[in-house]
């Protein structure tokens, strides 16, 4: 079993074949963290930290006999508040006394095979129970009469270790949990780097390293959402770490509204990791016998540098975080009208828009926003789920059904959780957002928030959204999310229960979810919110796919779909070949460099092709083709970034099968220069003493992983691209 209690030593050891997590009970009290990383065998020490005087202002703990243990600078696992640690606490709780001092202390223990569901929440699962263990750590204190209950689950054949916290009241009063936080992992060094994905619209997950330095680094999102500001997700690396070598410690926190990733170096050079929901805007009544459920954090260890870490993520997540039917099937290639019409289109102009995309090897016709009540511009009808007459005079379902007769699916964008001011929703319940009452509300794209904390209003938008999908033949649904929180509250709410808002508007945001999900398996859901706004962890659980970026410049991609790849895998990333000069930054890039560039993650169309050129257009279909052939390696197989945009003029990344049988290298020259240097690339993940053909030439695994390829002497130009192909066709003798 990979979870070992030593009763002897008081230690827990949880452990694989890759990793070790371990901690113990100091003087059958307090729970201290001790080792996160490679596998240790045999651990061996018992209370490994040195308990020495270090200061009269570090306090010892109540009752304790001397001065060589304080819990100021013990690493620890679930540190209180105000109890003698001044470091970040991982809760702050107000009592009926009005303060907040609290210290837990060890009460039992239990483990168990499997991994049990998170209530309301998003989390990584099982299949079978054999898969994991999962320890339980109940800390308790008794004189304030709250439990927390920690989980810890490793999985068999993954590095990595899930995390979250139960909070529970068995008093017989009321608290106030101020912050609740999931996780807090205690290094004893501080040698590290600090890598983030910072970022805004059209420019999401873009990779900043910096050195970890004293002091508090906080990343977090206060919008209400996950946001296109940061991604939950933090990785500490050693200094020396890169794509394939060194160390890293990752945490990606699986919730898709306001959070909180908190580093502290402090002055014994220790650094301490604390993940959780954002303590801004956030308390939670807590009534006696009631409990509180944070979301999950997972962590990951690598020992191989940021690609062992992706790899770790995207293959958790592809089969132990996303479900359904969609969840290992080819995704289509889609087309979606929104850059070719915007708003202006009509029956006739979308069925000729979908027979020349089916006659280029398109599978899926997406229609965008505008196709519902009076919406001929971002200023109104949100929340009238209602088909606008004028735009389709005989209705979504006729449309639906004549785009299916070309032998397309039909998709739909919706953007369920808003509410415009100029709706029919609106003036019938203009208490249904989210508002301060009597005060004056901020303005973001028209629009505002629907109060989904309030079951009621769920049960409206999910009874709109049923009476369309019960009755129009939908394959797909684009789910958007276009605007972020601002004066936070919901009204009829009790004051003391207003902090909850933004919590339990994600909790109701993940019960609509559930059940739409759940009542139509066999629609392909995507998330999106504005581009990447959303794209977190949790809405992998409902949603396989996500809309990476509204910005859909090639070269611009490049960043972002590198930056989003530390994460997440390439079927989850969706990218769009589009017009030049692009909408967003006007670069004009050639055919063939778009195509490459959207290949490289779930590919799909948003073009007008009556207004490219013939030339184009058979470029593009000979990309479509290609991209049928090989999509199941390129949506299923192992990805490796190999050049970085960030550093270099280049960017590369291929992608091979697990057997090592056959992949693709994308290669990309940014800019062109005059007498330029000869780029090589050495690939990677190749079978060493196979045989590859390669551009015509047969060449084995080691040489083309020691020696590489030139790949940049035959581009000339700005913005170029190379896709080559490789199989295995042998063995060296």
């Amino acid at each position: 079993m990979p979870i070992i209690y030593n009763a002897e030593k008081k230690q827990f050891h949880l452990y694989n074949d890759s990793i070790s997590y371990i901690m113990e009970l100091f003087n059958n009290e307090f729970l201290v963290h001790v080792y996160f990383g490679k596998r240790i065998n045999s651990f061996l020490q018992e209370n490994p930290y040195p308990m020495k005087d270090r200061s009269s202002f570090s306090p010892n703990p109540t009752g304790w006999p001397n001065r060589d243990f304080s819990l100021d600078n013990t690493p620890q696992e679930f540190p209180g508040y105000d109890t003698g640690d001044y470091r970040e606490s991982i809760c702050e709780i107000t009592f009926p006394d009005g303060t907040k001092a609290v210290g837990f202390k060890y009460e039992s223990h239990k483990v168990y095979s499997g991994k049990k569901k998170l209530q309301g929440l998003p989390a990584t699962y099982t299949v079978e129970d054999s898969e994991a263990d999962t320890l339980e750590i109940t800390m308790t204190d008794s004189s304030r009469k709250i439990k927390a209950i920690l989980s810890y689950t490793i999985y068999k054949e993954r590095s990595v270790i899930t995390k979250s916290v139960k909070y529970k009241n068995i008093g017989e009063k009321t608290v106030y949990l101020n912050k609740a936080l999931s996780s807090c992992i205690d290094f004893q060094d501080a040698d590290f780097d600090l890598l983030q994905l910072p970022g805004s619209w059209a420019n999401e997950k873009q990779i900043k390293r910096d050195r970890l330095t004293m002091g508090i680094h906080t990343l977090d999102s206060k919008r209400g959402a996950s946001s296109v500001a940061q991604q939950p997700f933090i990785a500490l690396l050693r200094p020396n770490t890169n794509e394939f070598n060194g160390e890293v410690y990752a945490f990606h926190f699986v919730y898709s509204g306001n959070f909180i990733i908190k580093t502290e170096v402090d002055y014994f050079e220790q650094t301490r990791v604390l993940v959780g929901i954002n303590t801004y805007n956030f308390t939670w009544k807590l009534e006696p016998d009631e409990a509180f459920q944070t979301p999950e954090v997972v962590c990951v260890y690598s020992n191989k540098g940021l690609n062992g870490m992706s790899q770790t993520f995207h293959k958790l997540y592809i089969e132990r975080l996303a479900r359904g039917k969609f969840q290992l099937e080819e995704r289509p290639i889609l087309i979606n009208n929104w850059e070719s019409t915007y708003f202006d289109f009509n029956e006739k102009k979308l069925l000729d828009f979908t027979k020349k995309a089916k006659d280029l090897g398109v599978e899926l016709f997406v229609l965008d926003d505008g196709w519902f009540k009076d919406r001929n511009s971002d200023t109104t009808s949100l929340g009238d789920w209602i088909v606008d007459n004028k735009k389709l005079p005989n209705g979504l379902l006729h449309l639906a059904k004549r785009v299916k007769e070309t032998g397309l699916k039909f998709g739909l964008w919706f953007e369920p959780e808003m509410i415009s001011e100029d709706s029919d929703l609106f003036r019938k319940h203009p208490d249904w957002h989210i508002q301060v009452e009597n005060y004056p509300l901020s303005q973001g794209r028209n629009q505002l928030i629907l109060d989904f904390s309030k079951e009621e209003v769920r049960d409206n938008i999910y009874n709109q959204l049923v009476d369309i999908l019960d009755h129009v033949p939908i394959d797909y649904i684009k789910w958007d999310m276009n605007r972020n929180m601002t004066e936070t509250g919901s009204i009829h709410r009790s004051p003391d229960q207003q902090m909850e808002t933004m919590h339990r508007y994600i909790l109701g945001l993940y019960e609509l979810l559930e059940k739409l999900t759940s009542r139509y398996p066999n629609i392909l859901f995507e998330n999106c919110s504005g581009g990447g706004g959303r794209f977190d962890p949790g809405m992998v659980y409902y949603m396989p796919q996500s809309w990476t970026s509204d910005n859909t410049d090639a070269i611009e991609r490049l960043k972002i779909q590198h930056g989003t790849s530390l994460i997440f895998p390439p079927i989850m990333a969706c990218a769009h070949l589009s017009a030049v000069p692009n909408h967003q930054v006007g670069r004009v890039t050639d055919v063939k460099t778009r195509a490459a560039v959207a290949m490289a993650a779930n590919f799909g169309l948003m073009i007008d092709l009556e207004k490219e050129t013939s030339k184009d257009i058979d470029k593009i279909q000979e990309s479509i083709n290609w991209y049928k052939n090989n999509r199941s390696l390129l949506q299923f197989g192992d990805f490796y970034r190999l050049l970085s945009p960030y550093d270099t003029n280049y960017s590369a990344w291929m992608i091979i099968t697990s057997s090592k049988e056959s992949g693709v290298l994308f290669f990309f020259e940014i800019l062109a220069n005059g007498n330029k240097p000869y780029k090589k690339v050495k690939l990677v993940g190749l079978e060493p003493n196979a045989i590859y053909e390669v551009e015509n030439q047969q060449l084995t695994g080691e040489e083309l992983m020691e020696y590489g390829l030139y790949l940049n002497h035959t581009l000339l130009g700005d913005f170029q691209s190379k896709v080559i192909e490789f199989r295995k066709v042998g063995l060296v003798n």
